[in-house]
Parts: C-alpha cells; sequence; structure tokens
C-alpha cells in the first residue's frame, strides 16, 4: 500500500519558538452547562453508558503509558463511558485484541498503529461492524488510509526536526539516536526528522526497550568505542534515564535529551542530568481519544473534519520551565 504523507503547515522551526515555553496547557471554555442539548454537557454526562476499547502497543514497565491511560480514565469517567483498556507490544497481538473488541460489541475503538499493516484488517472490520476507530500516538501517516475517523498524536518527524534545530542550538557535532523498538513507525521517524533538522553526524543505534541491562550496556560500549558522540537521544524517559548511567559508565563527554516525560524525568531535567525532553502530552493524547469517540457517538462531532490529525505536541521542556510541569508530573499526568 502506498503510504501519502500529510505535513501539517506548522513548520520545525516554527514549532521550535511556539512551543518552546508550552509546558502548562491551557484551556478555554464556553458558557455554563445550561448550554447542553439531549443529554451532551461541558460537566459529567447523563448520556446512556457506552463502552470504548482502547488498546495499545504499550511494553511492560514503560511509565508513559500510565499517563495516557490516566488521561483516557478522566474522560471515561466524565462521559459515563466503560473503559477497556488493554496492550500488546507485538503487532499480531495487538490485532487480535482490537477483534476481541469487535466480537464484545463495543461502542468504539481507540488504537495505536505502531505497525499499520498489523491493523488494516481489523480495522476494516471494525467499521464493517459499525464500530468507529481513532487513531493515537503512533499512525500519523497511516489512520486515513486505515479507514480511521480521528487521530491524536504529535506528527514525530516535525518533532525530530525541532530536535535536531535545538540541538543545532546547543552546539551539538555528533547524536547517536537509540530506538527502542526496531520497525515502530512513532520511533523511526523521530530520529528520521533528527537527521533532517540537525546539522551534525546522526547515528542509530537499535536496543531492546524490554531489557533495560542490555540497554545500558549497549549504549555504554558504542560511546566508549566512539568518543566523538556528544548527545544521547532517547526516545522514552526510562530508556533516558538508563542512558544516564550509561553516558557516566563511558567517561565520556555525551550528554543526554529526550523525548517523552514522566516524573523521574522532570527531576533529571531539573538536575540537569538530562539537558531537555519533548513532550506529546500522552494525558491529552488518552483523554482526548475517549472523549472523541463519546462526541461521536452523542453528538456526530469529529475532530479536524476527517483529513486532519489534531496534535498534541511538541512541546519542549526545559531547566527553564520544568517547575510549570513539576507538579503535573508528580501527579502522573503529565
Amino acid at each position: 500500500m502506498r503510504r501519502h504523507r500529510r505535513t501539517p503547515a506548522l513548520t520545525a522551526a516554527a514549532l521550535v519558538g511556539a512551543l518552546l515555553a508550552a509546558g502548562c496547557s491551557s484551556s478555554s471554555g464556553g458558557k455554563a452547562s445550561e448550554d447542553s442539548a439531549d443529554g451532551v454537557t461541558a460537566g459529567k454526562a447523563d448520556t446512556p453508558r457506552m463502552t470504548v476499547a482502547l488498546i495499545t502497543h504499550a511494553s511492560p514497565g514503560d511509565t508513559f503509558w500510565d499517563i495516557l491511560r490516566k488521561g483516557a480514565e478522566a474522560a471515561a469517567a466524565k462521559d459515563n463511558v466503560k473503559l477497556i483498556y488493554s496492550s500488546d507490544p507485538s503487532a499480531g497481538t495487538q490485532a487480535n485484541l482490537v477483534q476481541n473488541a469487535i466480537d464484545q460489541k463495543v461502542d468504539g475503538i481507540a488504537l495505536t498503529a505502531a505497525k499499520p499493516d498489523a491493523m488494516k484488517d481489523v480495522v476494516a472490520k471494525a467499521n464493517a461492524a459499525g464500530i468507529p476507530v481513532v487513531g493515537f500516538n503512533s499512525g500519523l501517516d497511516d489512520w486515513k488510509e486505515l479507514g480511521m475517523l480521528e487521530y491524536f498524536g504529535q506528527d514525530e518527524n516535525i518533532a525530530g526536526q525541532a530536535f535536531g534545530e535545538r540541538l543545532n542550538q546547543l552546539g551539538a557535532q555528533h547524536a547517536l539516536c537509540v530506538i527502542q523498538e526496531q520497525g515502530q513507525v512513532a520511533l523511526e521517524a523521530r530520529c528520521a526528522g533528527l537527521k533532517k533538522g540537525f546539522s551534525g553526524t546522526t547515528d542509530i543505534l537499535y536496543v531492546n526497550g524490554t531489557d533495560m541491562p542490555s540497554v545500558k550496556s549497549t549504549i555504554t560500549a558504542k560511546l566508549k568505542q566512539d568518543s566523538s558522540i556528544d548527545h544521547v537521544v532517547t526516545l522514552g524517559a526510562p530508556i533516558a534515564l538508563t542512558a544516564v548511567q550509561s553516558a557516566s559508565d563511558a567517561g565520556g563527554k555525551a550528554k543526554v535529551a529526550t523525548f517523552d516525560l514522566s516524573k523521574e524525568l522532570v527531576q533529571a531535567v531539573k538536575g540537569g542530568s538530562v539537558e531537555f525532553s519533548v513532550d506529546q502530552q500522552p494525558y491529552l493524547q488518552g483523554y482526548l481519544a475517549v472523549d472523541a469517540l463519546w462526541l461521536y457517538r452523542t453528538n456526530g462531532n469529529f475532530s479536524g473534519g476527517g483529513t486532519a490529525p489534531v496534535l498534541t505536541g511538541p512541546a519542549f521542556i526545559t531547566k527553564e520551565n520544568v517547575d510549570q510541569v513539576a507538579g503535573f508530573a508528580a501527579k502522573g499526568t503529565r
């Protein structure tokens, strides 16, 4: 299947400037809940109970998905939704989980498409069964072709370019981009964007993200082998914290910067062991995915007109603005 690239209007350079200080989300509301119709309100919904399946490619122990799930649960509580969460890093098993949701006749499905080809048939089956499907987090280039209604997430290629441009500003010369799951489209897009935005040399290193001792030893060995690497770029908070240990063990000059956030990572940014993080706001992704299905079922709404994704990042978290999100991260929502 040919995939067509859809690039949002914002350039990487614009995103760097516009989102550098986007540590805190803003919100705006309309009039009070009396402006409701047929039970669709700004407060807790009194619409009929519905069931939504949220299905991800999460690996065990990755705190990123805990944050995303909290957002989904918050939307479910507001919208009178029964939320069924399941995950598996194996694309084939994840597709089976989607089929299970179809068999249960859920009212909506929200899923990640880290391996889009594996999702093609089951999304088609959901559509044939009249079950709306929205995508989030992974699969930005493929959600329309897969037949999904909406998509919520970060343009990973644009985020990677913005990351690379920030490294340029820091005077970096040689970056090592560490991918913890080979073939995962969002991770591969981050490093591809980094190569495009970064004016220095970029090397790619594949590691097994489910085996942290192996991650640590592999990064350490690479840094010892090539002392010219001055920045290790990781694609998840747990990998970043491990890379900090690797850089120390290697005894070189390499610094660490990363994608994604956790409460531990916030402390690392505050302490200076991690230079900065790019936050794609997983809480928002989970919240919007569930809320979107409720809105579609109760009021026929869909964001982006079915043609454009809703972007949740990138937001750069640095030592200068980390205090703005530290309280939220401590609660496990950023």
